[in-house]
């Protein structure tokens, strides 16, 4: 009769076998949710490093804005200071018909000053050739000259900076004229760069919106990204930590399996041995010999003492039942 389930022997590592596959099962689950992490990490990354694409992209754009409306601010301020200048020496020239002098302190333009060097170097020159003077008066003059043509050269390039024109301050009234029509044409240069920085100052702008905007994005990505990955090392590192529980649970299985093994293997090895007959092994067939001297004696062909007494008795009695065959037989004649 086969006995039930219930009634079966448990085994012997049941309960390490039932630690184990809880803890197996807890690591796997454990592996599902870092897997998850880091899945959820690269598809973070991957929006991330889109983004930073655009960004990279957006930023090239920026700069071209940047550079023009920067050249259009560095017109603006050109245009601003050359009218500025051609006002500043409009002002001298209207002071001078008017015979003022300049207050005290008051830093001439360079267009006035250049203007005004150059009339003077040309009457000195003029005077110089046309009248006879006196030694002493002559290098006072060439020295004045040369005084003048340096500073002329000094201002040279400011002038030439700001395109100032050279004024006859022979004419005052056509000097004013020609100062007054630059400077207007100068401030109306300024107003028209003006107007095509502030035509492109919303473009400006919205470039620089949406460029805080996708690098916020890559940011948050980022520190998403960031997050996923910790999560997922913090839950590698309980994995780590918890396959060492696991091992130790292997090594005790291995362990009691090996133990197991050994003590199965010495005792077939003993069954085996104790099965064993004469003709296969020597030993056996020697402790035999040794019982049977022993026990009263061996003849050859097999046969033993006891052997032959019991072949005697089974003589005699067949003897016996032959005589009785023979006195039935001879009963039966007489009849």
């Amino acid at each position: 009769m086969r006995g039930r389930p219930d009634d079966a022997t448990p085994s012997p590592d049941a309960e390490l076998r039932e630690e184990l596959q809880g803890m197996e099962a807890r690591v796997r689950k454990m592996r599902n949710t870092r897997n998850s992490f880091s899945d959820q990490a690269r598809t973070v990354a991957d929006k991330r490093n889109a983004v930073q694409g655009q960004y990279k992209e957006h930023r090239e754009k920026v700069d071209l804005v940047l550079t023009e409306i920067k050249a259009i601010r560095a017109e603006i301020k050109m245009f601003k200071e050359k009218r500025n200048a051609l006002q500043q020496q409009l002002r001298e020239v209207i002071n001078q018909v008017k015979g003022r002098r300049d207050e005290k302190g008051e830093k001439k333009s360079a267009t006035a000053e250049y203007a005004k060097l150059q009339q003077e170097v040309q009457s000195l020159e003029k005077t110089f050739e046309t009248s006879s003077v006196g030694q002493k008066k002559e290098k006072e003059m060439i020295k004045k000259i040369k005084e003048m043509k340096l500073r002329i050269k000094e201002l040279a390039p400011e002038v030439t900076q700001f395109e100032m024109i050279n004024v006859d301050l022979s004419d005052m009234d056509s000097a004013i004229k020609l100062l007054r029509s630059e400077a207007d044409a100068a401030h109306q240069d300024m107003l028209e760069a003006v107007g095509r920085a502030d035509a492109i100052s919303k473009e400006v702008d919205e470039a620089f919106t949406h460029r805080d905007f996708l690098k916020a994005e890559g940011d948050r990505f980022h520190n998403e990204f960031l997050e996923l990955r910790q999560k997922s090392d913090d839950m590698h590192n309980k994995i780590t930590e918890l396959m060492v529980d696991v091992n130790k649970v292997r090594d005790k299985l291995n362990m009691a399996r090996d133990e197991r093994k050994s003590w199965m293997t010495d005792h077939n090895a003993s069954v085996k041995a104790e099965m064993k007959t004469g003709a296969e092994s020597e030993e056996v067939a020697d402790e035999l010999v040794s019982k049977l001297l022993n026990s009263g004696g061996i003849t050859f062909g097999g046969i033993g003492q006891g052997d032959t007494g019991n072949s005697s008795k089974r003589k005699s009695k067949s003897g016996k039942k032959k005589s009785m065959r023979k006195i039935d037989m001879r009963a039966s004649r007489r009849r």
